[in-house]
Protein backbone atom coordinates (compact mmCIF):
# COMPACT_ATOMS: atom_id res chain seq x y z
CA UNK A 1 0.00 0.00 0.00
CA UNK A 2 1.20 3.86 -0.67
CA UNK A 3 2.54 5.60 1.82
CA UNK A 4 -0.59 7.62 3.57
CA UNK A 5 -0.63 11.18 4.74
CA UNK A 6 -0.81 11.53 8.57
CA UNK A 7 -0.22 15.23 8.59
CA UNK A 8 -2.93 15.20 11.71
CA UNK A 9 -2.80 12.79 14.53
CA UNK A 10 -4.76 11.80 17.79
CA UNK A 11 -0.93 11.15 19.16
CA UNK A 12 0.13 14.81 18.74
CA UNK A 13 -1.02 16.87 21.68
CA UNK A 14 -1.32 20.07 19.49
CA UNK A 15 -3.43 18.02 17.07
CA UNK A 16 -5.47 16.46 19.93
CA UNK A 17 -6.08 19.75 21.67
CA UNK A 18 -7.71 21.17 18.57
CA UNK A 19 -10.11 18.11 18.14
CA UNK A 20 -10.96 17.87 21.60
CA UNK A 21 -11.91 21.82 21.20
CA UNK A 22 -14.30 20.91 17.83
CA UNK A 23 -15.74 18.48 20.14
CA UNK A 24 -16.09 20.90 22.94
CA UNK A 25 -17.95 23.61 20.02
CA UNK A 26 -21.08 21.05 19.82
CA UNK A 27 -24.34 21.18 21.32
CA UNK A 28 -27.17 19.59 22.69
CA UNK A 29 -28.66 22.00 19.77
CA UNK A 30 -26.05 21.09 16.97
CA UNK A 31 -27.65 20.24 13.61
CA UNK A 32 -26.51 17.58 11.21
CA UNK A 33 -26.23 18.50 7.45
CA UNK A 34 -26.53 14.63 6.59
CA UNK A 35 -27.43 11.38 7.66
CA UNK A 36 -29.41 10.20 10.65
CA UNK A 37 -27.85 10.40 14.04
CA UNK A 38 -28.14 13.67 16.71
CA UNK A 39 -25.31 14.74 17.92
CA UNK A 40 -25.51 12.76 21.27
CA UNK A 41 -25.85 9.45 18.78
CA UNK A 42 -22.54 10.68 16.52
CA UNK A 43 -20.90 11.90 19.83
CA UNK A 44 -21.62 7.70 20.98
CA UNK A 45 -20.49 6.63 17.59
CA UNK A 46 -17.35 8.11 17.58
CA UNK A 47 -16.95 6.37 20.75
CA UNK A 48 -17.63 3.31 19.66
CA UNK A 49 -14.52 3.47 16.61
CA UNK A 50 -11.75 4.27 19.49
CA UNK A 51 -12.95 1.40 21.63
CA UNK A 52 -12.51 -0.64 18.46
CA UNK A 53 -8.85 0.66 17.68
CA UNK A 54 -8.32 -0.12 21.67
CA UNK A 55 -9.03 -3.17 21.77
CA UNK A 56 -12.14 -2.69 24.17
CA UNK A 57 -14.64 -3.63 21.75
CA UNK A 58 -14.35 -6.49 19.62
CA UNK A 59 -16.31 -7.85 16.77
CA UNK A 60 -15.54 -10.44 14.21
CA UNK A 61 -14.61 -10.44 10.90
CA UNK A 62 -17.58 -10.52 8.22
CA UNK A 63 -18.05 -11.61 4.73
CA UNK A 64 -18.30 -8.57 2.99
CA UNK A 65 -15.15 -7.37 5.09
CA UNK A 66 -13.57 -10.04 3.63
CA UNK A 67 -14.82 -9.82 0.17
CA UNK A 68 -14.16 -5.62 -0.07
CA UNK A 69 -12.82 -4.80 3.32
CA UNK A 70 -9.05 -4.16 1.75
CA UNK A 71 -10.28 -1.83 -1.43
CA UNK A 72 -12.91 0.25 1.13
CA UNK A 73 -9.85 0.65 3.63
CA UNK A 74 -7.72 2.13 0.60
CA UNK A 75 -10.66 4.35 -0.04
CA UNK A 76 -10.79 5.65 3.96
CA UNK A 77 -7.26 6.20 4.56
CA UNK A 78 -6.64 8.09 1.46
CA UNK A 79 -6.25 11.97 1.36
CA UNK A 80 -9.66 12.32 -0.89
CA UNK A 81 -12.41 13.59 1.34
CA UNK A 82 -15.32 10.99 2.41
CA UNK A 83 -18.76 10.75 0.95
CA UNK A 84 -21.64 11.38 2.88
CA UNK A 85 -23.46 8.75 3.81
CA UNK A 86 -21.13 5.87 3.69
CA UNK A 87 -22.83 2.73 5.11
CA UNK A 88 -22.60 1.98 8.50
CA UNK A 89 -21.97 -1.73 10.13
CA UNK A 90 -24.79 -2.35 12.13
CA UNK A 91 -22.35 -2.39 15.48
CA UNK A 92 -21.04 0.80 15.13
CA UNK A 93 -25.40 2.32 14.67
CA UNK A 94 -26.67 4.21 17.45
CA UNK A 95 -30.10 4.71 16.90
CA UNK A 96 -31.41 5.26 20.46
CA UNK A 97 -31.86 8.30 22.56
CA UNK A 98 -28.56 9.29 24.23
CA UNK A 99 -27.71 11.93 26.77
CA UNK A 100 -25.40 14.48 25.23
CA UNK A 101 -23.57 15.73 28.29
CA UNK A 102 -22.78 12.29 29.16
CA UNK A 103 -21.89 10.90 25.62
CA UNK A 104 -19.75 13.92 24.70
CA UNK A 105 -17.79 13.41 27.81
CA UNK A 106 -17.21 10.33 27.43
CA UNK A 107 -15.68 11.00 23.80
CA UNK A 108 -13.55 13.99 25.26
CA UNK A 109 -12.21 11.07 27.95
CA UNK A 110 -11.66 8.27 25.18
CA UNK A 111 -9.96 10.92 22.47
CA UNK A 112 -7.62 11.31 25.39
CA UNK A 113 -6.72 8.39 26.41
CA UNK A 114 -6.46 7.11 22.95
CA UNK A 115 -4.38 9.80 22.31
CA UNK A 116 -2.15 9.83 25.56
CA UNK A 117 -1.97 6.19 24.94
CA UNK A 118 0.16 6.82 21.65
CA UNK A 119 0.76 3.42 19.27
CA UNK A 120 0.89 1.19 22.60
CA UNK A 121 -2.89 1.44 23.09
CA UNK A 122 -3.65 0.03 19.54
CA UNK A 123 -5.66 -3.10 19.62
CA UNK A 124 -3.54 -6.34 17.54
CA UNK A 125 -6.45 -7.52 16.35
CA UNK A 126 -7.72 -6.77 12.86
CA UNK A 127 -10.56 -4.58 11.75
CA UNK A 128 -14.01 -6.29 11.40
CA UNK A 129 -14.67 -4.87 7.76
CA UNK A 130 -11.13 -3.68 6.98
CA UNK A 131 -9.11 -6.30 8.29
CA UNK A 132 -5.13 -5.67 9.30
CA UNK A 133 -4.40 -2.55 10.27
CA UNK A 134 -1.02 -0.69 10.74
CA UNK A 135 -0.43 1.92 13.80
CA UNK A 136 -0.21 4.58 10.64
CA UNK A 137 -3.72 3.11 9.06
CA UNK A 138 -5.53 3.13 12.82
CA UNK A 139 -4.10 6.77 13.78
CA UNK A 140 -5.42 7.98 10.22
CA UNK A 141 -8.57 6.36 10.65
CA UNK A 142 -9.49 7.68 13.95
CA UNK A 143 -8.78 11.10 12.84
CA UNK A 144 -10.35 10.91 9.60
CA UNK A 145 -13.63 9.83 11.19
CA UNK A 146 -14.00 11.94 13.94
CA UNK A 147 -13.06 14.99 11.68
CA UNK A 148 -16.08 13.30 9.07
CA UNK A 149 -18.44 13.28 12.27
CA UNK A 150 -17.60 16.38 13.29
CA UNK A 151 -17.76 18.19 10.11
CA UNK A 152 -20.88 16.47 9.97
CA UNK A 153 -22.50 19.03 12.88
CA UNK A 154 -20.71 21.72 11.53
CA UNK A 155 -17.28 21.67 14.09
Amino acid sequence: MARLMTTQSLFSATDRAVMLARIGRLTPTSKRQWGKMDVAQMCRHCQIGLLLAMGEMQLKRNLMGLLFGRLAKRSLVSPKPWRRGLPTAPEFRVTDQRDFTRERDALVALVERFGRGGPAVLTRHPHPFFGPMTTEEWMLLQWRHLDHHLQQFGA
